[in-house]
């Protein structure tokens, strides 16, 4: 059976490892600089515009592991800011536990000579040494998790740097591809869909249709190419419900007649089902989770032009 002794002996040598562990944080491996320090991202942000602007516009798969490696920094920084708070509670303590010669502070409640008082007294020292212990064992976990984040944020920047250098290492044949596509202005009708988007609209509407709606120009939220009329949802549910069964297949046939026909129609990417086949590096690729059924493209087909 566990006494309030034993309790506050646990909770004394929890703070002693704890106070051990955390000045890591302040000098050791876990205080280098973020990965996702404003100095790393401002370049990695850079480098995307430029890319966007040579490589014909909306690099919608870079701009993905951008998103990635943005959480994961964001949560990284958190997670460091509520170490830090931690930290200086644990400092608190372990100065206080040091300065009364290394017996717990709770302890001092024990001093008592009142009998009728000791009970009480004893039951509140062990229930503040039992609060500091698990204190103790939460900020453990934060350090791990924040460990945890930090590597993880690492590696979405390091994801979004080799995107970065796979694109570059490709300029060549990707502006060749979109020299093929030169620029074309808006048209009239369609809220200012581009003509090229427009035919790509016509014939998917022609050949796979009908849908139960098809949107192009839209600003709000994200719009990307939809801004700049390059881009049209292909609707194969309503009310934002997952594909299934032949809306599923429709889905399908819809993107698989738009990549075998890219070229002939000037197609740049499609997104479906939380993929996306960009045709300036062929092949489909997992997309992150954005939360939602139509976020995730799991309702429509999306389909951008050069």
């Amino acid at each position: 059976m566990e006494t309030p002794t034993s309790t506050l002996r646990r909770a004394t040598a929890a703070l002693v490892a704890a106070a051990a562990v955390l000045p890591l944080c302040a000098g050791g491996t876990m205080a280098r600089a973020d990965p996702g320090d404003s100095g790393r991202f401002a370049k990695l942000n850079g480098q995307i515009e430029k890319l966007d602007k040579a490589y014909g516009g909306d690099l919608a798969k870079l701009k993905d592991a951008e998103h990635d490696a943005k959480q994961a920094v964001a949560r990284s920084k958190d997670l460091k800011t509520d170490l830090a708070s931690a930290r200086d509670l644990v400092a608190e303590l372990a100065a206080t536990q040091y300065m009364t010669g290394g017996a717990d502070p709770t302890a001092a409640v024990l001093g008592s000579d009142d009998p009728a008082a000791f009970l009480g007294n004893l039951s509140l020292a062990s229930h503040l040494a039992q609060k500091k212990s698990a204190k103790v064992q939460q900020i453990k976990k934060l350090v791990t998790d924040q460990d945890k984040a930090r590597r993880e944020a690492e590696q979405k920047i390091g994801d979004l740097e080799k995107h970065i250098r796979d694109l570059t290492r490709q300029k060549n044949r990707i502006r060749t591809l979109v020299k093929k596509y030169k620029p074309e202005s808006p048209s009239v009708g369609m809220g200012g869909v581009t003509p090229r988007m427009r035919k790509v609209k016509d014939t998917l509407d022609q050949e796979q249709g009908p849908f139960p709606t098809i949107g192009c120009v839209r600003s709000t939220g994200d719009p990307q190419d939809h801004g700049t009329g390059h881009a049209c949802d292909f609707m194969v549910t309503t009310g934002g419900q997952m594909a299934a069964g032949s809306a599923q297949a429709l889905g399908d046939r819809t993107a698989a007649y738009a990549i075998a026909h890219a070229s002939a129609l000037g197609i740049k990417y499609i997104i479906w089902r939380q993929r996306i086949y960009d045709m300036r590096s062929p092949g489909w690729d997992p997309m992150s989770n954005r939360g939602g059924t139509t976020a995730n493209h799991y309702d429509h087909v999306h389909i951008s032009v050069f």
